[in-house]
């Protein structure tokens, strides 16, 4: 299977994770397997590598490239199901040395143009990471109301003209449903005035995100699961996460904020009362980002942010 996944940030993931060769870790977005092929090379036999994936066709290729290792256990299903993975799993008496998330869309996934994930191809209107989800985005698009797309536009994808493209989203669905990529994108260009179309990135770009984080939930699942992964992890342990876009990175450092300081106590109180006590340190007071060498082979870590938190 052709499923290319340049692991992002690879040696500072490697480091961030501070790897145990007996210990337990967790890889909450496999993809190809990139970031935990290192982890496994990394491992004794005593060790245990789990790795979650909500595409059956990134476990199917993450299995044949970590077939060397007989000490790893894949997972369909998403890192939001983690408390019942844990169960499965037999973590919360263990517990976890590091969790690993990469929370973006693989190479494989933009260039798959039956996913219908990108404007760059024609396609049937999904974004479906897990093709067991009943929502996809032909449904958002021809059935949400004016407001609805509105909201998933500015808000998820960042986008000025949220207003006037779901406006127009809405007034060609009247004349026909919006069923493929392509017909989406001439939409938004007619949308988006020819003027603000002259500079920056595509003009679909951002919507087409926006539907994509509607349709796999990508972040209303984000700040419970990361707390229920420090919950699990052992003291000492460690979280990795590296983002792709604000909003994602903005929910992952204002976490790990209230995880380090989780007092309530007013700012004017000589000392805490409340009793809460930190749960984490954060390793990373900046976001990792990046190197020159990195930015121009991997297209994918132009915007990728990795943070790292260890549990007290």
């Amino acid at each position: 299977m052709d499923f290319e996944h340049i692991p992002v940030l690879l040696n500072e993931c490697i480091e961030g994770l501070n790897i145990k060769p007996d210990g337990i870790y967790v890889d909450c977005t496999l993809g190809g397997g990139g970031h935990s092929s290192e982890i496994a090379a990394r491992l004794s036999p005593r060790g245990r590598l789990i790795g979650i994936d909500q595409d059956i066709e990134a476990l199917t290729a993450a299995k044949e490239r970590l077939a060397p290792y007989d000490n790893v256990v894949y997972v369909h299903s998403n890192f939001s199901e983690i408390a019942k993975i844990a169960e499965e799993q037999s973590l919360y008496s263990s517990g976890v040395d590091a969790f690993l998330l990469d929370i973006g869309v693989t190479t494989h996934h933009l260039d798959e143009a039956d996913r219908g994930i990108t404007y760059k191809y024609h396609a049937p209107l999904d974004m479906r990471m897990d093709q067991r989800r009943s929502l996809s985005a032909h449904t958002v698009v021809n059935t949400y109301s004016a407001d609805e797309l509105t909201h998933i536009i500015r808000d998820y994808g960042e986008e000025r003209w949220a207003k006037r493209i779901a406006e127009f989203i809405v007034s060609q669905r009247q004349i026909k449903p919006i069923d493929t990529t392509f017909e989406l994108v001439s939409v938004i260009k007619r949308a988006v005035p020819k003027s603000a179309r002259a500079d920056g990135p595509h003009p679909a770009k951002r919507t087409f995100q926006a539907i994509r984080i509607e349709v796999n939930g990508e972040l209303e699942i984000l700040e419970s699961s990361l707390k229920t992964m420090v919950d699990l992890l052992k003291p000492g342990g460690r979280l990795c996460i590296i983002t792709f876009h604000s909003l994602e990175d903005r929910i992952v450092k204002n976490t790990f904020r209230e995880l380090e300081n989780p007092c309530t106590c007013p700012r004017d109180f000589p000392v805490c009362v409340c009793g809460k006590k930190p749960i984490v340190k954060i390793i990373t007071r900046k976001p990792v980002v990046a190197g020159k060498e990195e930015l121009e082979i991997n297209r994918r870590s132009h915007s990728a942010k990795l943070r790292v938190v260890e549990k007290l």
